[in-house]
């Protein structure tokens, strides 16, 4: 606190001077300008709640502008004139038009500046050094605390910023080496322009015709191969953008839950330690990430081509060499880091009863090595010491082989100069295909007869002031074709209003009621979720499940033509949308490259089934799905249900048992022989469970 009134006292001294540096004011005009110039496509929801707003604040010329660009004195404006303009053009501006511009921005400056007086300043400080010293507690959410007076001596300090700790350390940043030049700002490939005659919208063979793919530019092979890279010279969006994506293929890194714990922490660690640099980077529309997957180390950059390279450089050099200087430099701060992921695990347990009903199902759909459970990550997290995590961070970047996507505002010889510095930096040994990590398959559930209770599983809400049940009903498609996929989301859009109006709005069983189509790699699962505060969750499945049965005669049987072809026709829409900027194109992109189907046209190819699907088609894959139909291979009859039941209160019910698999008689551990019936799990079944889908998966 005190080194931010610090600052304050150092820009009111400076700003009474007038000797703020020029060249902040020139920044921070450059860099607004720079986002109106180069403003990307966003929602449009959110483009329509921004006018709103500014309607009530600008006037009529000003409802785009005025919320997004700075506010400066007109050429030829007198800022004695009470109506001197502040914007009177939509032209590019790169410096201050004038001295009496700039004046009057620094004049603006100091008003500001005049009014962050220690007077004017709350202070809440969030600390568990507070804990069993509060006094008060918050009425909605019960948190503890208190409000007490400043001492006058602190305060005095604060208004005097004679800090001595840190007054040395106090300084208007440096100039910003980040911000791109005008040269460097230049669209190498201009998109071609519309005809200002022709429509505004996008036609149906237009969305229809696919976006011409990333093109190889580089591949050593699999056996021992050092790099595969993707280019993509942007034609579509003229803007001196750029998005590198590099993955270091490893299997090690997030082989077990340690290591899991692990990545978590030096995710947090090296974001955290390269702010400070990162921040110059970040005000010039730059952006890095690191992540530590189940099949490797991955970074990220984006933003202004013309600097980029130099980032890029850097963050990956401080990353995969210079270890330390992203690593805490003391155990008292290896322990915050810690205790940051501690809580973060630990706040699993105050979410909602439909989240853990969706955790739980989603652990049984996915690989041990891709998802650790929670439990294992707490219990990981307690074992990480720095003298370990330091040993895990210099084997992220030993040994593997190169995956790579480069789009955007470059050439291809930006971008084999991009990969050879990056491959420079890091350094890395090959390896063999063989020891490359798999991709994760999507556990297939238990195929369950036509009149046989799903697999279940049901879990104790962990929070015991929650009082609400939840149920979470899944119905697994392993079909991988296009048709497939687009059939279960016809089936999503049919399902999806009559079942909030049944369990929601006729029967008023809970208050949160939902489906909807979720994905895991080449598989497809249809979604149906509740939660209530009056009816367990028992009567949610149950109610459900009943929902369920009537599908086909209630909704599917009743279909039109017609109606078919709505539904298909609002998914073709939704699929074929235009990408709004780059970064979509980019990460659609990178999705197919990463997970291997490399169908770059997918969305264009699915829309084409879209257009052949008639009710029959609608009908047999319902009958396939929920009624067991087809060939065990693709159908069968899958489904999960997943149970969260409150400790107390009127959606309570039986306390669930922590494991329902008993050893049958010939001592075997085989899941589904020790449930005939059917079978049921408990929270320290998981594990068993996963085992031996993972077994069936790989055969």
């Amino acid at each position: 606190i005190g080194a931010i009134f610090q600052y304050i006292q150092l820009m009111m001294t400076s700003s009474s001077q007038q000797n703020i540096p020029n060249y902040i004011f020139q920044e921070v005009l450059q860099l607004n300008e720079l986002e109106w110039r180069f403003l990307s496509k966003g929602p449009a929801s959110s483009y329509v709640q921004s006018l709103v707003k500014s309607m009530g604040q600008y006037p009529p010329m000003l409802y785009i502008a005025g919320p997004r660009r700075l506010a400066l004195l007109a050429a030829g404006s007198s800022s004695a004139d009470s109506n001197y303009k502040l914007l009177d053009s939509s032209q590019y501006r790169s410096n201050f038009s004038n001295q009496e511009q700039l004046q009057s921005t620094i004049s603006a400056t100091r008003s500001l500046v005049d009014r962050l007086s220690v007077d004017n300043a709350i202070v809440t400080i969030t600390s568990k050094s507070f804990s069993g010293k509060t006094r008060r507690k918050e009425k909605w959410y019960g948190t503890d605390y208190d409000i007490q007076p400043i001492p006058p001596s602190l305060l005095e300090q604060w208004t005097r910023g004679n800090n001595v700790e840190v007054s040395s350390s106090i300084d208007f940043p440096p100039p910003n080496p980040f911000i791109p030049s005008e040269e460097g700002l230049k669209v190498k490939i201009p998109p071609v322009k519309k005809d200002p005659s022709s429509s505004t919208t996008t036609s149906f063979e237009e969305r229809m015709k696919p976006v011409p793919p990333p093109k190889i530019i580089r591949d050593d092979g699999d056996n021992n191969g050092r790099w595969t890279v993707y280019f993509k010279q942007d034609d579509r969006f003229g803007q001196p953008k750029a998005f590198v994506i590099v993955q270091l293929l490893t299997s090690q890194v997030y082989s077990n839950a340690q290591n899991a714990a692990f990545a978590q922490l030096y995710q947090l660690c090296a974001t955290d330690r390269l702010e400070e640099y990162a921040y110059d980077a970040q005000l010039a529309g730059m952006s890095f990430n690191v992540a530590v997957l189940p099949r490797g180390v991955r970074m990220t950059f984006g933003g202004y081509n013309d600097k980029l390279l130099d980032f890029a450089k850097y963050v990956s050099k401080k990353l995969a060499q210079d270890f330390d200087s992203v690593l805490p430099t003391s155990e008292e701060e290896f322990e915050r880091y810690k205790d940051q992921i501690g809580r973060a695990l630990a706040a699993f347990d105050v979410q909602q009863p439909y989240a853990h009903a969706g955790y739980y199902s989603s652990l049984l759909f996915q690989p041990r090595n891709v998802v650790y459970t929670n439990a294992e990550l707490r219990e990981a997290s307690k074992r990480t010491t720095l003298a370990d995590l330091s040993t895990y961070v210099r084997s992220l970047w030993t040994s593997g082989k190169g995956l790579a996507l480069i789009q955007g505002n470059l050439d291809r010889s930006e971008a084999d100069q991009f990969v050879q510095i990056i491959d420079d930096t890091l350094g890395f040994t090959t390896v063999p295909e063989k020891e490359l990590p798999p991709r994760p398959k999507a556990l297939p559930l238990p195929i369950v007869s036509a009149g046989g209770m799903p697999t279940r599983i049901v879990v104790s809400e962990p929070n015991v002031s929650n009082g609400n049940a939840a149920s979470h009903v899944s119905i697994q498609s392993l079909g991988k074709t296009e048709k497939d996929h687009v059939l279960v989301e016809i089936l999503g859009a049919i399902v999806n209003e009559p079942f909030y109006e049944d369990l929601r709005t006729r029967q008023q069983l809970g208050y949160i009621v939902s489906s909807g189509v979720k994905a895991f790699q080449e598989t497809r699962n249809l979604v149906f979720l509740s939660q209530s505060s009056i009816a367990s969750a028992e009567t949610l499945t149950k109610e459900t499940l009943k929902f369920l049965d009537n599908v086909r005669s209630n909704f599917l049987e009743q279909l039109t033509d017609a109606k078919v072809g709505m539904y298909a026709k609002g998914l073709i829409v939704q699929r074929t949308e235009p990408d709004k900027n780059l970064a979509i194109e980019a990460t659609r992109n990178w999705a197919e490259i990463a997970t291997g189907r490399l169908q770059f046209d997918r969305l264009q190819s699915e829309a084409l089934e879209l257009l052949n699907i008639t009710k029959e088609d609608i009908i047999n894959y319902w009958d396939e799905m929920y009624l067991g139909k087809g060939d065990d291979k693709n159908g069968g009859r899958r489904i999960l249900i997943s149970e969260i039941i409150p400790k107390s209160g009127p959606a309570s019910s039986k306390n669930p048992s922590k494991t329902y698999v008993k050893k049958t008689g010939n001592n075997k551990s085989n899941l589904e022989e020790a449930n005939k019936k059917s079978l049921i799990l408990g929270i320290d079944d998981i594990e068993k469970y996963r085992i031996e889908r993972e077994l069936i998966a790989s055969s």
